[in-house]
């Protein structure tokens, strides 16, 4: 059984949220961290993660993106946790399997600059400051009060009237 580091399963879920329809750019996985955990690792930490779960064969770079293996997609859609679960049990969930997880092959190691994953982290804290949006962050929930709900309306005396 080999060490499963917290910052190796916040990188895998962050790639499998950025990277669904296409491989993601740094600051796109940066992003999807960021949303996950609330703040991004150090970026020593992240270089290693991307190391360590590229040797296992989880990730892949393609032109300068990074995306999953179709080894990594078949580990994320057969770890079991609820839909509606909290980012915290999702993450303990993939933590569980990929310890149970063996490698069926080497795959190309990425090894990444510290630099330029600093850059990523800072590009997307800039990013953050600016007016933009961003569309991986939940849009906030308006408060509603009960009382000035909308919905049907009703008269306060029963919708009855007495016949004289």
């Amino acid at each position: 059984m080999h060490p499963i580091h917290d910052v190796d399963v916040l990188l895998l879920m962050a790639t499998a949220l950025a990277a669904k329809r296409r491989p993601a750019e740094l600051v796109e996985i940066m992003a999807a961290a960021h949303l996950i955990h609330g703040s991004i690792p150090l970026d020593v930490d992240l270089a290693a993660a991307f190391l360590r779960l590229s040797s296992q064969g989880l990730l892949a770079e393609e032109a300068g993106r990074y995306g999953l293996t179709p080894d990594a997609a078949a580990f994320m859609a057969g770890v079991r946790h609820k839909r509606k679960a909290e980012p915290e049990e999702r993450l303990l969930a993939i933590k569980a399997a990929l310890a149970d997880y063996t490698p069926k092959g080497g795959g190309a190691a990425i090894a990444l600059a510290t630099e330029q994953i600093g850059a990523a982290i800072q590009a997307h804290r800039a990013f953050l400051k600016s007016p933009g949006r961003n569309m991986l962050v939940p849009k906030p929930k308006p408060a509603l009060d009960k009382a000035k709900r909308p919905g049907q309306w009703r008269k306060l005396d029963g919708g009855r009237r007495a016949k004289h």
